[in-house]
């Protein structure tokens, strides 16, 4: 299920939807292109250069093309686990969703599953950017202690981040899991542009990681979505292993230390997200 968002005064949105979501938000504040401009042309030779650029193959893409107030900026990043073949379909898929859903917006958003895609008619490298923010809901209740749940899951996704933000220039993302009680397990990621510092990219998961009370207090999964940051946790694994990039020392373990809940065997989907 796709979801597109105008937005205007809105900077928050949460939405429910059965299955996995595409959420859109096409910003008409920014000024409309119309086809065959130069900034039309510009912005699609740029979101159809993906192949052609060697930092894909390590999920992340930043580019422009043209110049003065006609020039298209993108970012493009790949959750840490897509190979170069998964992270370039993710990342054309998204070019489909802005011709159907943003089709004249000279700026706009995409949050597929695995990937964040986003252009501008101006610089957008190495700035954070919190807004607007896209709050995606599990309805899957948290069973047992949702107070000891909340606990476990703030104590993951807070070791996540310190592992994200140590990240260099090519990534800023980590994944893990932590056991909860009743026998649950949570899994969860974060990731950041890697075009951030390290403080703007802990200042932007800082940000998501405390709206999830206001999106999922009592569910066993969400998603907060931000332009340059962005995070997820489920009751199920999602996520496969991180790659290693060329030259790096083996990562370092981001799952959370035992604690007195029992860990249990992943959970399979059974609830229905919403936002």
């Amino acid at each position: 299920m796709t979801a597109t968002f105008f937005l205007f005064c809105l900077s928050v949105i949460i939405i429910i939807s059965q299955g996995s979501s595409q959420t859109t938000s096409c910003d008409n504040s920014k000024g409309n292109y119309t086809v065959n401009s130069t900034y039309y042309n510009n912005l699609n030779t740029l979101l159809s250069s993906f192949s052609t650029h060697a930092q894909v193959n390590y999920g992340f893409y930043n580019f422009s093309h043209g110049e003065g107030s006609d020039k298209a900026y993108a970012i493009g990043v790949c959750r840490g686990d897509l190979t170069r073949d998964k992270c370039l379909k993710c990342l054309n898929d998204s070019r489909t969703a802005f011709a159907r859903d943003c089709p004249n917006q000279k700026e706009a958003i995409v949050w597929p599953g695995e990937c964040t895609l986003r252009y501008s008619n101006r610089s957008i490298f190495g700035l954070m950017e919190s807004q607007p923010t896209v709050l995606l809901v599990y309805t899957l209740e948290v069973r047992g202690s949702v107070e000891q749940f909340n606990a476990a899951l703030q104590t993951l996704m807070r070791n996540l981040t310190r592992t994200t933000v140590s990240g260099d220039s090519r990534r800023k993302y980590a994944s893990g899991s932590a056991p909860a009680p009743d026998f649950q397990t949570i899994y969860a990621y974060t990731m950041c542009t890697p075009d951030l510092s390290s403080e703007d990219c802990s200042k932007c998961l800082d940000e998501a990681i405390s709206e999830i009370p206001v999106c999922c207090s009592g569910k066993a999964g969400g998603n907060v979505l931000k332009p340059s940051c962005r995070i997820r946790f489920d009751p199920y694994i999602f996520y496969g292993p991180t790659l290693k990039l060329e030259g790096d020392a083996p990562p370092p373990p981001t799952t959370a230390p035992p604690s007195r809940f029992a860990n249990n065997t992943s959970l399979h989907s059974q609830g229905l997200w919403r936002s």
